[in-house]
């Protein structure tokens, strides 16, 4: 006679937990399947809207351009100040690709239908927000060597510098889909979304430029990149559930 009353009961008592675990993977493969489904029609409906994704790369260049010609052609000036020239730059260029982030699917119906889905709203969010890191933050690290190469940074500090962007873009796409999904249903958002986000972001702002004036410098930048990280993850925690939050408000 078993512990549990008979042999049968306790097969099926401790097959319980197994079961559990098996329901929860079975519920897990397609929530991440969509989720990858979504990302997947972003990046292609993206590619469709050559302007949309260039525009805050064109942003970007014409802003570090710009600061040489308005202020010295002193590498050694420019030097000083390259940190905040890319990192402004970098804000400045992922906000313009943020008011397109929720639009274009809430004027369609596709918000709605993820709302209705059945499947998780916060991990389609993400999702979304992983495509517009993607297409901004990640080809706007790609491209700050080349912009700090032009304002007289070492080659050296290369590798320091797209570590710092591509982290710290991370953060900022995170961010900014909590301003984009609560300035959603307001027309005109762009100036409100900016005032929402810029404040937010004003922490990835001051540990980026910090990171890259070391790595531009040759000193330890391991501090500012941890810190960084730690905003990125914290996001990653937060911000998904935040800005489905904020969806599922401005679909009511």
């Amino acid at each position: 006679m078993s512990a549990y009353g008979s042999p049968a009961t306790g097969v099926a008592v401790q097959a319980a937990p197994v079961a559990r675990q098996a329901w929860a993977g079975s519920r897990q493969a397609p929530m991440l399947e969509a989720a990858g489904l979504a990302l997947a029609r972003d990046l292609q409906l993206a590619f469709r809207k050559r302007g949309q994704l260039v525009q805050p790369l064109a942003f970007f260049a014409m802003v570090t351009m710009l600061f040489p010609l308005a202020i010295s052609p002193e590498l050694a000036r420019l030097r000083e100040i390259a940190p905040g020239v890319l990192w402004a730059g970098a804000l400045l260029a992922s906000l313009l690709a943020l008011e397109f982030l929720f639009r274009d699917d809430a004027y369609d119906g596709t918000l709605e239908q993820y709302a209705l889905s059945g499947q998780s709203l916060t991990w389609l969010i993400f999702a979304k927000t992983a495509a517009h890191w993607l297409l901004t933050g990640l080809p706007l690290a790609l491209m700050a060597p080349l912009a700090a190469l032009s304002l007289g940074v070492s080659a050296a500090a290369v590798p320091g510098i797209v570590a710092s962007v591509a982290v710290g873009s991370v953060a900022l796409s995170l961010i900014g889909s909590i301003g984009a999904a609560l300035t959603l249903g307001i027309k005109r958002s762009g100036a409100l979304l900016s005032l929402l986000t810029l404040p937010l972001s004003l922490p990835v702002l001051i540990f980026g430029a910090r990171a890259t004036q070391l790595a531009i410098t040759g000193g330890p930048l391991l501090a500012p990149l941890e810190l960084l990280a730690a905003l990125a993850v914290l996001g990653v925690t937060l911000a998904p559930l935040a800005a489905a939050a904020a969806v599922r408000i401005s679909l009511e």
